[in-house]
């Protein structure tokens, strides 16, 4: 297996993200966008994610050098831009957002079952937690446990005024058992299906062409009891406005298990190639996807 190139932190140290968080409080978020095109990204293009960026406009949409070069670049900058609107809401700005299909997250809070929403690493995830909630049900996001304290701490405080919890992913696996828990009790769980972290349990599956490997992990969450399940996507539509995606993600809770996963992640995966046909360039998976 080839070893990851992005360890899946934000980048930079505690004082560094104060220091961006107070100029964010004071600056048009715009004027740093703009700083980043022509200051950090550039630098970031020798960095080993680029090429598997590359490699993913070449080889998944067949574009020529210059093209997915230039796409590289946007992409680049777009996820620039996803990070740093995170960071302008830990600054304390709104952030503009729609939502799609926001009528499947409400009926499946108005029910007594928990449910599974199914993210990924596309678009800018973390700004359903602070948008998409309900009162009638608790959310537990699964975060990774080696985040930088920083964001972990913005996290929980903009987490305090919404129904929202996090479980951290640990060596252990012990956040299995909060995960069993919280659907004991008709929570939502909240899990990307893109990731494989911990366990190297995995379903294989033909992704924009190509075989790639998905965690079985929350397929298998959802499947083992039949639960309910959305894809939410959060897609930067403008420079100033994010559009949620929630769409239900149906498969046979009759067939065996197995036909269930597979019949889930199909669904899934068809959601995510829906998406990148509209979003090609906010795909931030630096490493080798189809080759990990």
């Amino acid at each position: 297996m080839a070893e990851k190139q992005w360890d899946g932190t934000t980048y930079g140290n505690s004082l560094m993200h104060r220091w961006l968080i107070g100029i964010l409080r004071k600056v048009d978020v715009r004027f740093v966008y703009v700083f980043t095109y022509i200051f950090v990204i550039p630098p970031c293009l020798f960095r080993p994610g680029f090429k598997f960026i590359y490699r993913y406009f070449r080889e998944r949409y067949g574009e020529s050098p210059l093209k997915a070069f230039c796409h590289t670049y946007v992409n680049h900058c777009l996820f620039a831009e996803a990070v740093i609107d995170k960071f302008a809401m830990y600054a304390g700005k709104k952030i503009n957002v729609k939502i799609e299909g926001y009528d499947n997250f409400l009926r499946l809070s108005d029910l007594e079952p928990g449910f599974v929403q199914l993210s990924s690493h596309m678009g800018n995830y973390e700004i359903a937690g602070y948008t998409l909630v309900t009162k009638t049900k608790h959310l537990n996001a699964i975060v990774y446990m080696g985040e930088k304290s920083s964001v972990m701490e913005n996290r929980k405080r903009l987490f305090s005024h919404t129904n929202i919890g996090m479980i951290p992913i640990r060596e252990d696996m012990s956040h299995l058992f909060e995960i069993d828990r919280a659907l004991t009790d008709g929570e939502i769980i909240s899990i990307p299906g893109d990731r494989i972290w911990g366990s190297q349990k995995a379903l294989k599956a033909e992704f924009l062409g190509h075989e790639a490997r998905f965690p079985m992990g929350p397929y298998s969450v959802a499947t083992m009891r039949g639960l309910d399940v959305l894809a939410v996507n959060v897609m930067k539509s403008s420079w100033t406005q994010y559009t949620i995606y929630v769409t239900p993600l149906s498969y046979d809770k009759e067939a065996p298990r197995k036909r269930q996963t597979d019949q889930l992640l199909h669904a899934y995966i068809a959601e995510l190639e829906r998406l990148l046909k509209q979003y090609p360039t906010q795909w931030y998976n630096y490493f080798d996807f189809w080759k990990q």
